[in-house]
């Protein structure tokens, strides 16, 4: 009995790390979403919603849609579609998710990263080398210009 490391006191310990690993709620991946359209078209429909963002400052989704309906963003089929495009822009660290908590309700806003506080996100000079890459390599491919 001595390898169950002194009776059933180790055993219980074991069981009470398990129970709380496998209880916790599964972060969601963010960079994985598919935005649903063509790359450039959800970058350009990505930088009109940041815009609108930066520029109305903390938005809930239903005020960030009547934004995006007044400035005709190109690209947008819907408020669905929009929600999307906002996750996936959360995922690039292009948007932040805040919660207020109003009594009993909550209400959650996105609001804009600044272009300091992104650059200071990104963890390694081997992102910034590929993204530096990306945007070159669109820039010689991106020859035709989509209008609505």
């Amino acid at each position: 009995m001595r390898w169950l490391g002194g009776g059933n006191l180790g055993l219980i310990h074991v069981k009470g790390t398990v129970l709380r690993y496998f209880s916790r709620k599964r972060a969601e991946n963010l960079r994985k979403i598919n935005p649903r359209v063509p790359f450039p078209d959800a970058a350009s429909i990505a930088q009109s919603l940041y815009q609108i963002v930066k520029d109305h400052g903390p938005l809930t989704v239903s005020n960030a849609w009547n934004h995006a309906k007044e400035a005709n963003v190109c690209g947008l089929n819907s408020k669905t579609h929009m929600k999307i495009m906002l996750k996936w822009m959360r995922g690039r660290k292009a948007l932040k998710l805040l919660c207020n908590h109003i009594g009993s309700n909550k209400k959650f806003l996105y609001c804009a990263l600044t272009d300091e506080r992104r650059t200071d996100q990104r963890k390694t000079p081997s992102e910034l080398n590929l993204q530096t890459e990306k945007t070159i390599n669109e820039g010689k491919n991106s020859t035709q210009v989509k209008t609505c």
